[in-house]
């Protein structure tokens, strides 16, 4: 039989080893100059991008875990990589940070009842979600980017 919560928990908390392997020698040079993707970012720009998708996804599933259906608002992440200067980042401390918000988050999530993964918000872009969709859009979202990252460093052929 299926534990959905249990393999949903176990597939983001693999997400920060994949990208480890994935960055297993490669330096700062090679992250910055892999670039690709709908945005044409670089490694260390789409390590940025998760990094603070984590903060606001982990924020989101707090609210709606604490607040009764909370609104939860969309955001421009092409907006928040220029004020943030994505490109400007350093990879390790980005990465880190990016590992210990999903660290913190996969914690929370082991801790909710069954109940709580049903507790629900109001996204302002798409409707209800419920922290059971988020966290699977969340999972959804990590592999896209984690196949981004290997096509650009490992390129299109080896995927």
């Amino acid at each position: 039989m299926y534990d959905l919560h249990r393999e949903l928990i176990e597939t983001l908390a693999a997400t920060p080893e994949t990208i480890t392997g994935l960055l297993r020698g490669v330096d700062e040079a090679q992250a910055r100059s892999a670039v690709g993707g709908d945005e044409n970012w670089s490694v260390i720009e789409v390590i940025c991008h998760l990094r603070d998708a984590e903060e606001i996804g982990f924020g989101r599933m707090q609210a709606m875990r604490d607040q009764d259906k909370p609104i939860v608002a969309g955001w421009d992440q092409n907006a928040l990589a220029l004020e943030k200067k994505y490109a400007e980042a350093d990879l390790a401390p980005t990465l880190a940070a990016f590992i210990d918000t999903r660290t913190q988050y996969v914690a929370a999530l082991k801790a909710l009842t069954p109940e709580q993964w049903e507790r629900s918000g109001k996204h302002n872009e798409t409707g209800d979600i419920t922290i059971l969709t988020h966290a699977l859009h969340r999972a959804y979202h990590d592999a896209i980017h984690c196949a981004q990252i290997a096509r650009q460093i490992l390129g299109d052929s080896a995927i």
